[in-house]
């Protein structure tokens, strides 16, 4: 009798454990964009844009900064912010901001040829992996390229090594436009960088394991973009390209609001991409 006693104890703590994680399971809001050196995007609205979102999770890319060069930001209140910063000084580099504390953030995706670039930040949830990713380009003459197909492969080992665990989405500029679709002027841009099969391949490899392009699960039609060039007034006349991405794991399928793309917010030459879960 005594040791049933126990046994029902332990069974309502392990019920109550999993109710408490279940309810963690509400709705949260990502967004994610590619500031093209965060100092100089902070005078371009960043603070008030970021105040504004209510999101849970916000990733930078391309911050072009150390952590010591914004110590000075009062950065809007209720977020945690961790810096993901490149060996190169200028270069690169990705933030994570949270509202929701997370179990974990690594820094990263465990390969030593890449993480010195400052690509990527992982941050852990109870019910799910939310990356924040800055993809190489591939240069012009895709000088970079063998780079690039290194990068891609490990950050799909890395992604679907934390799927062993729980669901993971990964979001931000993935630099690919993945079909025609996805750009204004595909057949200008055929095996230039950002349009190149051995990309686009790439991010159809991401696919084909199961992760989902989620913007395209709500908008199925053209000229919706996340970059431009700053050249020609090329965003005016919305002569984009979308190379932001919020992907998810096929689990997290049900769950999916809504994913949509900030074309309004200006301060980069990309604009901000989001993704709400239910």
């Amino acid at each position: 009798m005594f040791r049933f006693g126990i046994l029902c104890r332990m069974l309502h703590k392990k019920c109550r454990i999993v109710a408490l994680r279940s309810k963690t399971r509400t709705a949260m809001k990502l967004l994610s964009w590619n500031v093209n050196g965060v100092r100089a995007c902070i005078g371009k609205g960043l603070l008030d844009w970021i105040a504004a979102s209510e999101a849970d999770v916000i990733f930078l890319q391309e911050v072009k900064a150390l952590p010591s060069d914004v110590e000075h930001v009062d950065w809007p209140a209720g977020y945690s912010v961790h810096w993901n910063a490149a060996q190169k000084k200028g270069y690169s580099g990705t933030a994570l901001f949270t509202r929701r504390e997370p179990i974990s953030v690594r820094l990263g995706i465990g390969s030593p040829e890449h993480d010195l670039e400052g690509r990527a930040i992982t941050a852990e949830f109870d019910d799910c992996y939310v990356i924040g990713l800055y993809v190489p380009n591939a240069q012009n003459g895709l000088a970079r390229i063998d780079f690039r197909q290194a990068w891609d492969r490990a950050l799909l080992a890395y992604a679907k090594k934390l799927e062993e665990k729980k669901p993971v989405i990964f979001c931000g500029d993935l630099n690919v436009a993945h079909e025609p679709i996805d750009l204004a002027r595909p057949k200008d841009n055929v095996g230039n960088p950002g349009f190149s099969d051995e990309e686009r391949d790439g991010f159809r490899d991401f696919l084909a394991a199961g992760f989902i392009d989620t913007f395209r699960e709500f908008e199925t039609g053209p000229e919706h973009y996340s970059w431009w060039t700053y050249r020609m007034g090329a965003r005016s006349r919305n002569v984009g390209w979308r190379i932001d991405y919020c992907m998810a794991s096929a689990a997290l399928k049900p769950r999916l609001k809504n994913a949509w793309i900030e074309s309004q917010v200006m301060g980069s030459d990309h604009c901000p991409v989001g993704l709400e879960l239910k």
